[in-house]
């Protein structure tokens, strides 16, 4: 009986807290995962080349960094990073350091890795590595859209 005592003394102020704390959240609140698979179909669509499905993730007052390059605007930004970049990089890769959510906004911070493809077939492959920071926002159609990407890149290796 004093085992059980005991047992029920240490693992009643742990169900207390998971108590409170289920109390507090909100069913199905956001969390990091909910950003991670947002910055993941970002991605896939990165990567299959669907320049209009990234296009559509894009706010219309989008900011790109990237060095000293900074592009503003949906329309800036689409032709002058989607579509002018899009053809030369394959297999994009993010590995997520720090990621959150809120009801309003949501980011995603880490390093990328990403394909370089050569001008010509004579030119060797390059590997592009770095850090990134993707910042989401939800417009009022409750609708998240890419509100800010800066990228800041390694120079390009080539690939062995």
């Amino acid at each position: 009986m004093k085992t059980i005592q005991k047992y029920l003394k240490a693992i009643l102020p742990i169900m207390l807290m998971v108590s409170v704390l289920s109390a507090c959240s909100k069913p199905g609140a956001n969390t990091a995962n909910d950003v991670q698979a947002l910055n993941k179909q970002f991605i896939d669509a990165w990567n299959s080349k669907d320049s209009e499905k990234i296009v559509g993730f894009l706010a219309d007052d989008v900011h790109f960094l990237q060095g000293k390059t900074h592009y503003t605007g949906k329309a800036e930004v689409s032709q002058k990073w989607v579509r002018e970049t899009l053809p030369t990089l394959s297999d994009l890769k993010t590995y997520t350091v720090s990621s959150t959510i809120d009801d309003k906004t949501a980011y995603e911070a880490g390093i990328y890795s990403v394909d370089v493809l050569p001008d010509s077939p004579q030119e060797p492959r390059g590997v592009g590595a770095g850090n990134f920071i993707l910042l989401w926002k939800k417009t009022a159609d409750d609708s998240w859209k890419l509100s800010y990407a800066q990228l800041e890149g390694m120079p390009v290796i080539a690939k062995r």
